[in-house]
C-alpha cells in the first residue's frame, strides 16, 4: 500500500510577523532569488493577497507571477512588496573571514 502524504503549504504557518521575518531571512541564507520570490509570495498568500495588490499598487495576477518562483520581479516590486508586509531588506558583510580574525 502506498503511503499517502497531504500537500504542505507554509503559508497556513505563517500567522505573525516573526514567523513571516524568519522564514524570509532562513530562505535568503541559500541567496537563490528564485526562492526568495517564492518565500515572499507564500507570505503574500498568508496575508491576503488581495490587499497587498492594493497596498503596492500591482494587481493580484502581477504578484502572483512575481512571486512565484518562476518570475523575475524587479528589485524595486521586492522592495515594494517587502515595505507592505511590514518586512524590512537588510545587508550584512558576507566576508567569510572575518570570524577567524
Amino acid at each position: 500500500m502506498a503511503l499517502e502524504t497531504l500537500p504542505f503549504d507554509a503559508a497556513e504557518y505563517i500567522d505573525d510577523d516573526l514567523t513571516a521575518a524568519e522564514y524570509l531571512k532562513a530562505t535568503c541564507e541559500d541567496g537563490n532569488p528564485n526562492e526568495i520570490a517564492l518565500a515572499l509570495g507564500t507570505i503574500a498568500r498568508a496575508r491576503n493577497m488581495t490587499k497587498l495588490a492594493e497596498q503596492t499598487g500591482l494587481s493580484r495576477q502581477a504578484l502572483y507571477k512575481a512571486l512565484s518562483g518562476e518570475g523575475n520581479p524587479e528589485f524595486a516590486t521586492i522592495m515594494k512588496v517587502a515595505d507592505a508586509l511590514g518586512l524590512r531588506l537588510t545587508f550584512v558583510s558576507a566576508d567569510k573571514n572575518r570570524d577567524a580574525a
